[in-house]
C-alpha cells in the first residue's frame, strides 16, 4: 500500500482531477493527471467500478496489484501531481505482474510524469 501522504482524501480532490485534468488512455485503463502545487508530494487513487468488476474481492485484488506497482515507482514520478487510474477492462485481474508493471509504466511515461 502506498503511503498515507501519497492517498487521495474526500471525492472534491478526485473530482477536481476527473474535471481539469489531462487524460492519457490505454486499452485497459485511463489515467487522468493534474498538477498541484499546494502539495508537497503526488496523490495517487485507483478507481475501479462495479461495471468492470462485480465482485468487491476482486476489485479490492486489483486495486492493491495496481497500487504495488505505483509504490514501486513512486520514487521517480514527479513531484506534486494529483494521479487517477481508472480501471476500464477486467484484464488487470489475470495479468503477470511484469506485464502489469509495463503497462502502468508505459501510461505513466505517456503522462510525463517520469
Amino acid at each position: 500500500m502506498i503511503p498515507f501522504k501519497n492517498r487521495f482524501h474526500g471525492h472534491n480532490s478526485l473530482r477536481y482531477v476527473y474535471k481539469n485534468g489531462a487524460v492519457v488512455r490505454s486499452r485497459l485503463a485511463t489515467l487522468k493527471t493534474s498538477p498541484n502545487d499546494r502539495r508537497g508530494e503526488s496523490r495517487i487513487a485507483v478507481v475501479i467500478s462495479k461495471k468492470v468488476l462485480k465482485s468487491a474481492v476482486r476489485r479490492n485484488r486489483v486495486r492493491r496489484r495496481i497500487y504495488e506497482q505505483l509504490r514501486l515507482a513512486l520514487p521517480r514520478i514527479k513531484k506534486t501531481h494529483d494521479i487517477v487510474i481508472i480501471v476500464t477492462m477486467s484484464e488487470f485481474l489475470t495479468m503477470e505482474a511484469p506485464e502489469l508493471e509495463a503497462h502502468i509504466n508505459q501510461l505513466l511515461i505517456q503522462a510525463s510524469l517520469y
